[in-house]
């Protein structure tokens, strides 16, 4: 090998090779930051929280702060790769450390879930299993180890006030384009009420709590409607484990003379109030997405052939609902809906579900559900023959 070859493999290996894993690493970070806005911020923030973050044990607040923080981290990183303040000194092992957090998360998820779902690190944009992504850190961490090794201190600018107004402009960005939205003064009295354990001899005594605490929420209630959350709220000590063998043989039966199952709540009451009375089919659909229209139609095609099909209601998540009347035209029927906001909307489908989701209720118990377009996707041969079944067949 030739003195000149040597030089030029040298050269490539000193300038060049670092300024390529430069860009590499700055546009993985900068597409992931990207990719969890899409398509839109109001739908892409809420479902990163709901599915990604509360389920870690963010509470919802926590979890709106934390994911617009970290957007912006990435994006941060993303631009200060391509700068030199800083850049040995702190941006090469910061970026190391975020990487190194997520391949944790990720291995934890691994082992104790398994390899299934997105792993969110792309959004909706480039799903990834949590093996998947977890390579891509391993990956990433090689090229930032090399990259330090080539890279020397005396390169770093050190102008700090330009690191720290990136990374704050970065952050900002991300909660200006996804502003977080402010829960109306029904949500915040429900949310209290749930995270109240009143019984009525504690009422009075709990009432300025209450008027504190709705007060700093900007919230004026009357007496009767404080008194009408004390009264929901009311707490009844049952020892359900003496009753429990009691209840289950009278229930059956009950059940075996009526035909059907006694009715019991299936948690999707707030979204429809007879939902769990008879035979119902509850549907978690996005307007604009191809698997949900799909998923409908089919439910309409099964519904035409059928005098004794469950009736039929759909929740839309609150994005792209202009695509609605589209969306029953390719359906082939009109069914009764509700939209709900993106946050309550997979907070209702369940954070680790994902659209289209189907539930085939019995008087509140639930008989099928299907989720997502993988192995629990909707499969309409073996739907058919599960709503033709007796409760007697389906027990």
């Amino acid at each position: 090998m030739t003195s000149t070859n040597l030089g030029n493999g040298s050269l490539f290996m000193n300038k060049q090779l670092p300024l390529i894993i430069k860009g590499i690493m700055a546009f993985m970070f900068l597409l992931s930051a990207v990719a969890k806005l899409y398509p839109s911020p109001n739908m892409a923030l809420p479902t990163f929280e709901v599915k990604q973050l509360i389920p870690m044990g963010f509470s919802e607040m926590s979890a709106a702060y934390f994911s617009r923080i970290l957007i912006g981290c990435e994006l941060a990183l993303g631009v200060l790769l391509l700068q030199k303040n800083y850049f040995k000194r702190l941006v090469i092992p910061m970026s190391f450390l975020m990487l190194l957090i997520f391949s944790i998360h990720l291995s934890y998820e691994i082992a104790s879930s398994g390899n299934s779902g997105n792993c969110g690190c792309f959004g909706s944009l480039l799903p990834m299993t949590p093996v998947q992504a977890l390579i891509k850190n391993i990956i990433g961490m090689g090229l930032l180890v090399l990259l330090y090794s080539k890279t020397s201190k005396e390169n770093d600018r050190l102008n700090f006030s330009f690191v720290a107004a990136i990374t704050f402009a970065s952050i900002l960005a991300v909660f200006l384009v996804g502003p977080m939205q402010r829960k109306s003064s029904d949500q915040l009295v429900e949310e209290m009420m749930k995270e109240m354990e009143w019984s009525d001899s504690d009422s009075k005594k709990m009432e300025p709590e209450l008027d504190a605490a709705l007060k700093k929420e900007g919230i004026h209630t009357s007496q009767d409607q404080k008194k009408g959350i004390a009264d929901k709220k009311t707490v009844t000590a049952i020892n359900l484990k003496d009753l429990e063998q009691d209840h289950n043989v009278q229930q059956a039966e009950e059940e075996q003379l009526i035909g059907e199952p006694k009715q019991k709540k299936s948690g999707f009451a707030s979204q429809f109030g007879d939902i769990d009375k008879g035979r119902k089919i509850i549907c978690f659909f996005a307007p604009g997405c191809d698997h949900c229209k799909e998923t409908a139609k089919a439910l309409t095609d099964l519904a035409s052939k059928d005098a004794n099909f469950p009736e039929l209601k759909i929740v839309f998540m609150d994005e792209e609902t202009e695509l609605i009347p589209d969306f029953f035209a390719f359906a082939g029927r009109k069914y009764q809906f509700k939209i709900l906001d993106v946050g309550s909307f997979w907070t209702a489908l369940g954070g680790t579900k994902d659209t289209p989701g189907v539930f085939y209720l019995w008087n509140g118990n639930s008989v099928k559900e299907y989720d997502g377009i993988n192995e629990r996707a909707f499969k309409k041969e073996e739907f058919k023959k599960i709503v033709q079944k007796k409760w007697s067949e389906i027990k």
